[in-house]
């Protein structure tokens, strides 16, 4: 059985949802009302409106025509001033392009590089490297944290046979990595 408050608490949910629905019918546009058509080409049949109950206002005749009003002219405006023409706003030329590189001299960065050789691939070892230094791998992403928790290895290739990484994410790493 409900208590006196829990009571006294539904009858104002109550009493507040009727005073919302009659404040959203009052003030909702009628024309939202109206249910939509269900499908194209359909209509939903709408209910008459009410006939007016107020009687038409009765105009009773006057003996006299209303006397005409008097056209005034309208006072007269002085034109504005034309507007000073402003020339159109000169067109820019745009800047000339740098000249494109002699082929015969070569770029100082591209010398540097090929001057070097071919790059070396600095080996990490899956035994002694940091989180940082395995997370920095190419194509490996974040599995640090799994290679430092499944430690030693005695090959590269337990990477695989511990389930540490997958075979793509092994295929992409094998070749920067070693255990010695």
């Amino acid at each position: 059985m409900l208590s006196g408050s829990a009571m006294a608490r539904v009858a104002v949910l109550l009493v507040t949802a009727g005073l919302l629905a009659g404040l959203v019918q009052y003030f909702w546009p009628p024309a939202a009302r109206e249910p939509a058509p269900q499908a194209a080409g359909q209509t939903v049949p709408r209910a008459p409106k009410p006939e007016q109950t107020r009687e038409p206002v009765r105009t009773v005749p006057t003996a006299q025509p209303p006397a005409p009003t008097e056209l005034r002219p309208a006072p007269e405006t002085q034109p504005a001033p034309p507007l000073a023409e402003t020339p159109p706003p000169p067109v820019l030329a745009p800047p000339p392009s740098p000249p494109p590189p002699d082929p015969s001299v070569p770029d100082p960065a591209e010398r540097a590089q090929d001057e070097a050789g071919p790059r070396a691939v600095a080996l990490v070892d899956l035994n002694t490297a940091t989180v940082a230094e395995l997370n920095g791998l190419r194509g490996g992403g974040n599995i640090g944290r799994a290679i430092i928790q499944r430690r030693p290895y005695a090959a590269v290739d337990q990477l695989l046979s511990k389930r540490v990484l997958s075979r793509a994410t092994y295929e992409r790493i094998k070749d920067q990595v070693t255990v010695q």
